[in-house]
């Protein structure tokens, strides 16, 4: 039997793979979490053979956390799990340690096909995937891979929202805010936040 573990921030998402993989005669769902963090701890106490892994997390993105998750359990196979079909976000996904890559739209058949591959050591791409990987490459810069609370903070100051005005809409500290401004500065290469927003704008970040 493989052992499933699903980190994924939408409790809908978590509740279709169960649903999808219910079925399954070889495998099993042990456990989700629907933070980085959480997922971390969660899998030290149960254990899993493969792990199905969201790359838009709240505060810690998926690809950061397939590095750690391959640290931590190098014995754990990765898939990526995304609405995200560009190359970028695939190889990284693959650099970081994923055996595959799959896109949300998967039904349950490809979604036992590829934890199976998975499991056995091969790698598994969904055809779309596949079909972007196969295409040249572009000459365009990769784009920056933000956290969901990232994107929440830079949507908060296009609209011309203060630090101390985001942090009590988001429930955060001030301080949390302005290291996320920090990074979305870091993160698009600005000096400051209006090129910070045009930027954001630009690529549909916003």
């Amino acid at each position: 039997m493989i052992k499933i573990f699903i980190i994924d921030d939408h409790p809908m998402v978590i509740a279709g793979i169960r649903q999808m993989l219910q079925n399954a005669d070889n495998v099993q769902v042990v456990g989700s979490a629907s933070d980085g963090y959480v997922a971390l701890e969660a899998l030290k106490k149960q254990p899993a053979d493969v792990a199905l892994v969201d790359i838009n997390l709240p505060d810690l993105d998926g690809i950061e956390l397939c590095k750690k998750l391959r640290e931590r359990f190098p014995k754990l196979k990765i898939l990526g799990l995304s609405t995200f079909k560009e190359r970028s976000y695939i190889t990284r996904m693959i650099d970081a340690g994923a055996s595959g890559y799959l896109l949300k739209n998967a039904n349950g058949e490809e979604l036992s096909e590829a934890i199976e591959a998975a499991h056995r050591g091969r790698m598994y791409m969904s055809m779309e995937a596949a079909q972007t990987i196969a295409r040249p490459a572009a000459n365009q810069p990769e784009l920056p891979i933000l956290t969901r609370r990232e994107k929440e903070v830079l949507a908060l100051i296009a609209e011309g929202m203060t630090n101390n005005e985001i942090a009590e809409k988001l429930f955060i500290s001030p301080l949390t805010v302005d290291s996320h401004r920090k990074n979305l500065l870091a993160k698009f290469g600005v000096k400051n936040t209006a090129a910070m927003v045009k930027y954001g704008m630009e690529v549909g970040f916003i």
